[in-house]
Formats: C-alpha cells, structure tokens, sequence
C-alpha cells in the first residue's frame, strides 16, 4: 500500500512538473502610478425602459395624457354604465404639461371604467403598500367617487381604495392600499361613479418601498444592484439622448428639475430608432431628472458626470447643427448647471436646487460637453464651450468626445484637434466583438502618459445571441472584457475612467443588447459582464503596482491576462488573472517587497459553457465563488480554470 501512494505522489509531482508554471513577479512595494477613484464607474441612458418603467418607480405608463396619443397606455370601459371621455383639453396655465382629460358619468347606475396598463404590465408585491394620488377637480354639483382598484389579468383585485370629496378647485388627492398578492402584470382601474363630470391629471401609482423610502422615488433593488458595484462615477443622462433625434428632441436638463408637473414629457429617441425593436409608448416623463441623478450619485458616493448637448442633433438621425452665433444659449446651460450643482443657495440656480431639498451644494468636478460628435463641426463647438467653461469655472475637468468608432479616420482627426485643445478627458467608445477585446488589452500601453487622460466611457463585448433577450450577454463576452479591462487597469495613469454601456435594460421592452443588467417588473438579474464588472470595481486598489512574466505584463501570451493593485490604508494587494482558455493554467505569484499573511482569498468568477447567460429565470448561473489561498515563502500557487475571471485577495503586514 505506501508503494502505491508513493509512487502515485511521484506521478502527481512528475505531471505538475511536466506543466507549465507561469511565474508572476509581484512588486508590492514598486507602485507604479494611482488608480482614480473614479476609475470604474457606470453610464445610465433612459434606453431599454430603464428610467420609465425601470428605475424610476412610478407604475402609470403616460399618468399626465401627454404622450402623442393622449390616450396611449389607457382603455376605457362603461361597465353597464353610460360614461365618456373626452381627453384634448388644454390648460394654458402649464405649457409643460397642458393635458388633462374630462370624464362625464352620465346615470348613477353603473360607473365607467378607465384603466392603465403600466410598462408591460405593473408588478405588484404581495404586502407591499401602494400610493396613489390624482390631480382632479369636478364641474359644480358633480357627485362623484373614485374607487382605485389593482386587477391581475384575469380581472381579480389585488387591492384598492376609495378617494371622495373632489371640489371644483383643481388639487390633489392621496390614498394607499397593501396588495393581497404579487402579480407581475397588473393593471389599474380607476371606477368612477357618480353624475356629473370630472377632469383628471398627474395619475399616479408608487410602491412605498422605494430607494431610500423616498416618495415618488426609484426602484429600490435596481438601484441595489448598481450600488453593488461601488460605482466611482454616474455618468448620465447618455448616450444619444443627449443629442436626440433632432434639436427639439435634445436632452435640455433645465426641464427635467423642479416640481414634476412642470418638467416637460417629451418622446423617447430610441422609441423607434431600432426598426425590428420599435416600441411607439416609449416617452420620457423626467420623473428621473437631473436632480435625481445627483442625488443618485451622492447616495452610492459617486462623481455625477453629466453630459450636455454641444448644439448638434445626432449624427446618425436629422444631424441638425446649431449655427455659431447661436450657440450662446447652449453654453449658457451648462453654466447654469454648474450653478446649479455647485452654486450657495442665494445663485439663482442654487437656489432652484435648494428649492427642491438639497441646500448644499452637489460638489460638481466634471461636466461633458457632446456625446458622439465627430468632424470639424463638433470641434468648432467645442472650442467655445471649453473657453467659456475654463474661464469662468477653471476647476471643473470637460470631458471631450473621439467620436462613434475605436480607430479610424474620425477618431485620429478627434485627437489630432483635442490635442490643441484642454479637455482633462477623452470619450472613447469601442462595440466590438470579443476577439477585438482580447487582443486589445495592450491598447493604452504606448499612450502618451502626460497627455489628455483617457474616459473609456461606452464598451461592451458584441457577440451572438440566441432568442432569449438575455442572451447576448454571453460568458464569452464577459470574459474577454475582463482581459480588456487588466489593460485599463495596468494603465491607470492613462485611463482615469471607464463605464459599460448600456446600463439596464426591461427583458420585455429593450431596443439594445448587451446590457449590463437585466430586469423585469419584478426581478433584476446581474449578468456575467456585471459579475467581471464588479470584481474589478470593488477590488480597486489605489495604486498600480507590476506583475510581471519574464519582465513582461501578460497580454493575452499563453490566454493569460494579468494586473495588480495596492490599498495600502487597508493593507490589501489585489491581483486579477484572466484565463480566455480552455484548459486550466497554472501560476504562481511571487510576491516581492512586502510581508503578507499566511492566508488569503481568490474570487473565481467561471462558466461551464463559453455561450451560458444569467436570465431572469436563472440569475446565478454564472457567479463568483471564493476559496482560501495560502502564502508560503512568499509565493501563491493558483491553478486558474478554464475560461475564468479571478483576483486574489492578500493582506500585508504593517
């Protein structure tokens, strides 16, 4: 028996011996340059539904009748009464929101029926208490009462209210009910009854346990799952949005803040852009306004990165430009919104802040000007904003934009101009296939390092995809932007920022895929390319320090990718290893300068196929795991698994 386990030993030592070891120098105490706290971040644009019918928590899809349809996301029904409803009504007291409807209830037998879909239905939580509240009024005698119902598609109440005493003054009136059930496509029903006639507006319907317990507020497990990654920046509101489709389409902030009656509803750009994904109910309510982005950053401790339309439509759609000596207007706004994050309370505009709960300043650094320009006509717009922008708030960084595409003829001419100029940041955005990702991990490693620093603001790995909406969002895909992102982080000294794009997308409303979390009306999913997100963003270390094969970083030599960090206020290394193979690599660090602990940690974050995806059905296919590493002689010895995402943990000594 001791001559077969000693000669299986032999075998065991023999084989390890016969594979190869990949040798990774670690110098601890040789940082090489400091990782930005904003270095991983999140952009957010309201495309895929995911400020209406996403994170903003409001349940009544087109609650002010201002959609082009005033009646889109609405039906009526007599229900064996006689009723009507007459909805082009125009109130010249609120040019934002002029719309309203007038119900007649004809007989007081029966009642008349107006219902609401939501966004792909409302999903309903069992115990969960729902707010309602309606602007209203009633014609003189009107004798009417509103009955408040949630139904399930079958037509059975889930829960309701009763709301009486309107007066022929306009107000608001406010009632909440607990559901009976979860349901995730729920309707609601507004019953009148009565005779007589009233005008209704600003219908609306709120789940209680909203983000922060804030009323009228955000969906409260989306915005977990972002707070989740540790966000250094919010950039927002996009994206084409900023552009729109044309001008009078653009991104204007100044109607998005201050009472929500009066932000000014406009259609959605991507509501009809992608042609075999239309989706004509798709508007923006601005209940998610650029206060609350603000807010939404303060509260994950995040730098709030908004980008503001440079006066040119998108290049792709109407490709409308403002002409030069009227572009005043347009830098005018993004003074303002200075004023407006960062202005005391006695500036108009940090006033206005104040007005609305927030009387310190929001503490603005960065603000963007464009999002996707490109040629001389971005350029000579540019140059105005940024010499308005630097004389009048020098301290605040611009960031400036390369133009749609990675390499090219409009991106070499972007920088060729941005080097004339100051920006503190350049946008480049790269969709492209995982193989590109791959061999590009070395990008930044001959960028110039005292140049412009670079905002990696819009990636994401574009594979193929299967029926599930889901689908795209492929380990493969993942796991080669994880290679990617070693090389960014190698090159922090280059790379000051970087962000996924898109953000969220609804599984039964999207326009585009890959995005970086999927949802329902009940659920959020976080994706592979979420998890790989997630390991580098809270495992960011401060600075850069070198890990190195025969003097050299692994860029992808024998499907290895490698990159490590320091945190020395919390005596941490982290080292992240990416293995794009199909067979298991074997490393060992080698940790030089420093004295570490006995024991440490390595995340793994693997799939068993390269095409798996977390779904909705299925959130946790793919999902890190963590086992214990032991420090010996100052060495790691980690057998990485095939096609698999890691970082090891390891504490220092003082």
């Amino acid at each position: 028996m001791k001559k077969i386990v000693l000669l299986s030993f032999i075998l065991s030592s023999c084989l390890l011996s016969a594979q190869q070891v990949n040798e990774i120098m670690v110098l601890a105490d040789k940082p090489v340059c400091d990782v930005q706290p904003t270095m991983w971040g999140v952009f957010f644009e309201d495309i895929n539904f995911a400020a209406d019918g996403g994170i903003y928590a409001e349940l009544v899809k087109n609650r002010s009748f201002e959609f082009n349809l005033p009646l889109m996301g609405w039906d009526e029904d007599r229900s064996n009464g006689a009723g009507r409803i007459i909805p082009t009504f125009y109130s010249p007291s609120n040019d934002a929101n002029p719309h309203y409807v007038t119900i007649y209830i004809d007989a007081q037998s029966g009642g008349f029926n107006l219902t609401n879909e939501g966004f792909r239905g409302m999903g309903i939580k069992l115990g969960n208490q729902y707010n309602f509240s309606v602007s209203a009024r009633v014609e003189g005698s009107s004798d009417i009462k509103l009955k408040v119902e949630l139904l399930d598609p079958k037509g059975e109440i889930l829960g309701g209210t009763e709301i009486r005493g309107f007066t022929s003054s306009w107000g608001q009136y406010k009632a909440s009910f607990t559901a009976s059930r979860t349901e995730p496509e729920a309707i609601l029903r507004l019953f009148f009854k009565g005779k007589g006639s009233i005008d209704i507006d600003m219908v609306s319907l709120f789940p209680s346990d909203t983000w922060k317990e804030r009323p009228g507020g955000l969906r409260k497990d989306i915005v977990q799952m972002i707070a989740d990654l540790k966000p250094g920046f919010v950039r927002f509101p996009g994206g084409c949005i900023v552009e729109g489709r044309n001008l009078v389409n653009r991104y204007q902030w100044k109607t998005t803040v201050g009472p929500i009656e009066e932000r000014k509803l406009i259609y959605n750009r991507w509501n009809m852009e992608i042609r075999n994904r239309q989706a004509p109910d798709y508007f923006q309510s601005f209940g998610m306004g650029f206060y609350e982005y603000f807010l939404l950053a303060e509260d994950m401790g995040a730098e709030p990165l908004p980008i503001l339309n440079c006066g040119m439509s998108c290049q792709f759609n109407a490709g409308e430009v403002v002409p030069l000596n009227e572009l005043d207007p347009y830098v005018q706004d993004a003074l303002d919104l200075i004023e407006f994050a960062n202005g005391s309370a006695t500036t108009k505009w940090g006033s206005f802040r104040a007005s609305m709960g927030h009387p310190e300043p929001f503490d603005l650094k960065f603000i963007g000007v464009g999002n996707e320009q490109w040629e001389e006509q971005y350029f000579e717009r540019y140059r105005q904003f940024e010499k308005v922008l630097k004389q009048k708030y020098p301290k605040i960084k611009i960031v400036s934009g390369s133009g749609p595409s990675a390499s090219g003829a409009y991106f070499d001419y972007a920088w060729g101009e941005l080097k004339k100029l100051s920006p503190a940041l350049i946008d480049e955005h790269y969709y492209m296939p995982p193989a590109w990702f791959q061999k590009n991990a070395d990008r930044y490693d001959n960028y110039d390092r005292s140049g412009i620093k670079v905002f990696a603001g819009e990636y994401a790995a574009h594979g193929k995809d299967a029926e599930a909406p889901e689908s795209r969002n492929s380990w493969l895909s993942a796991l080669s932007e994880a290679a990617f992102m070693t090389g960014l982080e190698r090159n922090a000294e280059v790379v000051y920022m970087a962000s996924y794009a898109p953000l969220l997308a609804h599984v039964d409303a999207w326009q585009w895929r890959p995005d970086l979390i999927w949802f329902d009306n009940l659920n959020v999913t976080g994706t592979p390319n979420y998890y790989a997100q997630k390991m580098f963003s809270t495992h960011r270390g401060t600075q850069v320090i070198p890990a190195l094969r025969e003097g050299k970083p692994l860029t992808g030599e024998d499907s290895l990718y490698v990159s490590a960090t320091i945190d020395k206020a919390a005596k941490k290394v982290f080292v992240k290893l990416v293995n794009t193979s199909s067979t298991i690599k074997h490393v060992r660090l080698n940790l030089l300068g420093l004295s570490f602990l006995k024991y440490g940690e390595i995340e793994i974050l693997k799939a068993e196929r390269l095409y798996d995806f977390n779904s909705i059905a299925d959130p946790k296919l793919i999902f890190p795991s963590t086992r214990q590493v032991t420090v010996s002689s100052k060495k790691v010895s980690a057998s990485l698994e095939p096609w698999s995402a890691n970082v090891v943990v390891l504490n220092f000594k003082k």
